[in-house]
């Protein structure tokens, strides 16, 4: 049985077979591809965007869609993952979208279960569908992606989607920059700068990361005003340079991007939403619309 766990569970044909597909979806017309199919998405940690993305795209294509909150659920009241898997898989869903703050949780999941299971994101591991999505957003815009040079920036290792982003871009042929303050550095053999101006004049696609305030037990940066000093995407940094910014949401305006980037053309990050859908209903159609 096919899983989505993490970017390296599709090949690269798979994955431009998985575009093509994704690319037709943009129309947004309803399809009755998964009629009769039942999507459960089961959150452990918030998310707006990722879960309503799912859900789209699983209506989209005609399946039902049970919405299990647990944030909110039998976690809290005491029931283990393995028991929450079982009663899950009691009730005979064709698929599971997955989320859960710690990282590994999708794929022991997937041993317990008898149907796909889509990594929504796990930890700082890995966040499949944005790292496809991203792609996507990136081939779209440029056609052919080799040889293309993507600066992720931020803080990269507590990172899920820079994990999977540095898999798959890498893969794909692009060269992949990691630019952050050292403490936001993994250890890697990728080429690292601490300063985005280094970059600037020979980078296509800026990828700016979210700050991630919940993942550090401490502040690090005296103030996210400093970050914003080093690390904003702004107009002023961008100048006219034919670059595009690419964010996996949701923004933290004047810190990851600043206003006037959000507005401009070369922002794709509302692009990133709505291909989200489309890539996530051929994900979904892969998994199980047969």
């Amino acid at each position: 049985m096919n899983h989505l766990i993490n970017t390296r569970d599709f090949s690269l044909d798979e994955i431009e077979k998985l575009f093509e597909r994704a690319a037709e979806f943009l129309d947004e017309q309803p399809r009755d591809i998964l009629q009769n199919k039942t999507v459960i998405t089961i959150f452990f940690e918030n998310s707006t965007r990722t879960r309503s993305s799912f859900e789209i795209a699983a209506k989209r294509l005609g399946a039902h869609v049970v919405s299990l909150d647990v944030s909110k659920s039998s976690s809290s009241k005491g029931e283990t993952l393995f028991d929450t898997a079982a009663n899950l898989d009691a009730m005979g869903p064709d698929a599971i979208v997955v989320r859960h703050k710690s990282s590994g949780v999708p794929h022991i999941l997937a041993n317990y279960v008898n149907c796909p299971i889509v990594n929504g994101g796990d930890g700082s591991h890995a966040h499949p569908t944005q790292a496809l999505l991203d792609l996507f957003t990136i081939k779209k815009h440029f056609g052919n992606v080799e040889g293309k040079k993507i600066a992720i920036v931020g803080d990269i290792k507590n990172s899920r989607v820079a994990n999977s982003n540095i898999e798959l871009l890498g893969r794909a042929g692009l060269e992949v920059i990691l630019v952050a303050p050292p403490h936001f550095l993994p250890k890697t053999t990728l080429r690292t700068s601490h300063n985005i101006r280094e970059v600037m004049d020979e980078v296509d696609i800026i990828m700016s990361l979210r700050t991630q305030t919940e993942r550090h037990a401490n502040q690090i940066y005296a103030s996210l005003k400093d970050y914003a000093n080093d690390f904003c995407i702004t107009s002023t940094l961008m100048g006219e340079r034919d670059i595009i910014v690419l964010h996996p949401g949701p923004v933290h305006r004047n810190v990851d991007v600043d206003d006037a980037m959000m507005k401009d053309p070369r922002s794709k990050i509302l692009d990133q939403v709505k291909n989200g859908v489309a890539v996530r209903m051929a994900v979904l159609e892969k998994l199980i619309g047969h």
